[in-house]
């Protein structure tokens, strides 16, 4: 085990950005992060867990929920696998802070801005860099003037981030850096200069973990460790197998074209398949050991459990 809390962990990540104690941590990477937009000087957590507006609503857990001494709303997600629609989910969570914000009665509509921020270790078709920050904008001009700054979202797709230590010019990039390898460290680099990243190193620190955190803690990395395993064998698997059905295809297909251009035919497409069905087939495996883990922990509801695992509430019930 490292020496230091591994973030891409639900436990981890709280650590170090979601528990009272270490907010001057959030507020100096949202601020680098918002550099040049935004100056916040003090957050308020809010309760992440919104309940259901009315019977058919869907309840909302966002990861972190905060508020700025400016009252706009800050969501932060770290999500390690990827999703078919994440885009649509990061609107519909912006959406919902945005909504529970109507008054009943006379009201103009003027909310506050509402800022989703995304940790995601892994990368999306479309978003081909590190960072993409999108909100409303006139596509009718040139310079795709902004329409209103009341909705922002920020993408950090962390494979994407390959600068070395000696390459992080910024705080932004340092923190990053940090974030992302901070499982491997040995120590915290720019802790000498910078004392943030001295407190960064303090909360981080396992050893300096409470024995519940440590508890919780080591609950999560096990689940995050056998789901890594879980995905990494069912594509290994999937694509054995769609190699194995691809050639017997592509040979079917050689009977017209020829053999040796069937295999070939039949090797790359039994390599696409086996890398979908297995990526697909990994996935769901991991949303249900997750929910197995989840149920047996007898802490979360059914309903909070599908929400989190995305997978239908009557299957959660089954398990």
């Amino acid at each position: 085990m490292g020496k230091y809390v591994n973030p891409f962990t639900d436990t981890g990540f709280k650590i170090l950005f979601g528990q009272e104690p270490s907010k001057p941590l959030l507020i100096d990477f949202l601020n680098n992060l918002l550099e040049g937009k935004e100056r916040i000087t003090d957050v308020t957590f809010l309760d992440k867990e919104k309940p259901r507006v009315y019977k058919k609503d869907r309840g909302v857990i966002y990861d972190i929920l905060c508020e700025t001494d400016k009252k706009e709303k800050i969501i932060v997600e770290m999500q390690n696998r990827s999703q078919e629609h994440f885009i649509e989910r990061s609107v519909y969570y912006v959406s919902q802070a945005i909504a529970r914000q109507g008054v009943k009665g006379d009201w103009d509509f003027n909310f506050h801005a509402v800022y989703f921020v995304a940790f995601m270790n892994f990368t999306l078709d479309g978003l081909n860099v590190f960072r993409t920050d999108t909100q409303l904008c006139k596509t009718n001009t040139k310079e795709r003037e902004v329409l209103s700054d009341k909705m922002k979202f920020i993408y950090l797709q962390l494979p994407l981030f390959t600068k070395t230590e000696d390459e992080c010019k910024t705080n932004f990039d340092r923190w990053i850096f940090i974030f992302k390898n901070m499982a491997t460290l040995e120590y915290i680099p720019w802790a000498s200069k910078d004392s943030i990243f001295s407190q960064l190193g303090k909360f981080a620190q396992i050893a300096n973990l409470s024995e519940h955190q440590r508890r919780k803690y080591d609950k999560d990395l096990k689940i995050y460790r056998d789901n890594i395993n879980v995905l990494d064998h069912a594509i290994k698997s999937g694509i054995e197998q769609g190699v194995k059905i691809g050639i017997e295809k592509g040979r079917a297909e050689g009977e017209k074209i020829g053999i040796e251009k069937g295999e070939k035919i039949g090797i790359e497409k039994g390599e696409k398949i086996g890398i979908e069905k297995g990526r697909a087939e990994g996935e769901k495996q991991r949303s249900l050991d997750i929910a197995r883990s989840l149920k047996a922990a007898g802490k979360l509801s059914f309903e909070e459990i599908a929400e989190i695992t995305k997978l239908p509430l009557e299957e959660i019930e089954k398990l």
